[in-house]
């Protein structure tokens, strides 16, 4: 794989593996299931694998990854730290990573900012990419809920935008959640217009239709491609200014 090309595999819900050119390095996102047996595959191909956890939901954080010893850092959202199944995690090998916290080694830089949930969400630089997992950073608009919760939440949402603001990315990992109904889109679509990403992969929709942008979803001028996977297994290429070429 050239080094203008990463491979991104879907395990599901908000978990993905990012992966460079074959032997280098992997990073592996919120992998609380893996059904096709991807992540042991990443473990077996490169020579360092990283793993991030953005917050301590059930669909989010399986403590079995603590198992991998090939491993070559956790990354863990400060969050899950207060629970027992903490302990299972090599100490030598665990960062524990809080809002608004940096981390840095030798090819691997690491800024995390605040949720609109739980946990964190996570920007990573490796060998020139730049990588964002929202984790559950989102525009959580529930119509059900009462004005006061409603405006919070769009507060929430807005003030942790003026953090990323104008920041580039090569590649964004954001929810488009189906249980949002029609609000589905509004955070990734407020993210796309307010930052200058590249390529965006939308997460957080199990049993939904797969998403798609509509008409209005880019401002004008700044349309970029877009994978919504569904299916466990599902793989792309994507290619720095190329998009995800079938």
């Amino acid at each position: 794989m050239a080094k203008d090309r990463l491979q991104i595999t879907y395990l599901l819900n908000s978990g993905f593996i990012v992966e460079s050119e074959v032997g280098r390095w992997a990073l592996i996102f919120d992998a609380y299931r893996d059904m096709r047996g991807d992540v042991e595959r990443a473990l077996s191909s490169a020579e360092k694998v990283y793993f991030f956890v953005s917050h301590a939901h059930f669909d989010h954080f399986n403590p079995s990854i603590a198992r991998y010893e090939k491993a070559a850092k956790f990354f863990l959202s400060e969050d899950i730290r207060s629970l027992y199944v903490s302990r299972r995690f090599p100490k030598e090998k665990t960062v524990w990573i809080g809002k608004y916290d940096g981390w840095k080694e030798e090819g691997l830089c690491i800024e995390s900012f605040d949720s609109t949930d739980e946990g964190t969400s996570f920007l990573v630089e490796a060998d020139g990419w730049r990588i964002f997992h929202a984790g559950d950073f989102n525009w959580w608009h529930w119509k059900n809920d009462s004005a006061d919760a409603i405006g919070l939440a769009r507060n929430g949402f807005f003030k942790q935008m003026k953090r990323i603001d104008g920041k580039n990315f090569d590649l964004a990992f954001f929810p488009a959640d189906g249980r949002l109904e029609e609000a589905r889109d509004w955070g990734a679509k407020e993210f796309c217009r307010r930052t200058d990403v590249k390529a965006l992969i939308t997460m957080h929709s199990v049993g939904y239709p797969r998403f798609s942008p509509g008409k209005d979803f880019f401002a004008q001028g700044k349309e970029i491609p877009v994978w919504a996977p569904t299916e466990p297994g599902e793989k792309r290429i994507y290619e720095k200014g190329s998009g995800f070429p079938e």
